[in-house]
């Protein structure tokens, strides 16, 4: 599948607890039926939760022989992703 019909899946300002129900609605409907690409330029705030979520999304794609990337990643969310040492998880699926 082509980058180009990659599926978008945009993160919100605050990715907490209260927004991983809308979060992880918009991931099951694209993880199962093609490429998906999540754009983190937006966040400021991210949980633990929600990254370890992102790991399971793109695992989930990776059996479904589906392209999953992060692109844009904030500092936010890159700083959050160091300091919880995810960095090998993500390693992987960072784009740009």
């Amino acid at each position: 599948m082509s980058e180009a019909a990659a599926r978008v899946v945009a993160l919100p300002a605050i990715v907490d607890l209260d927004a991983l129900d809308i979060v992880r609605d918009g991931l099951i409907d694209c993880v199962e039926t093609g490429a998906v690409e999540i754009d983190a330029s937006k966040v400021e705030r991210v949980a633990t939760n929600a990254l370890l979520m992102l790991i399971s999304a793109a695992e989930t794609s990776r059996r479904s022989n589906f392209p999953f990337a992060i692109s844009g990643a904030s500092a936010s969310m890159l700083a959050a992703i160091d300091r919880l040492g995810l960095g090998a998880s993500f390693s992987g699926l960072m784009k740009g």
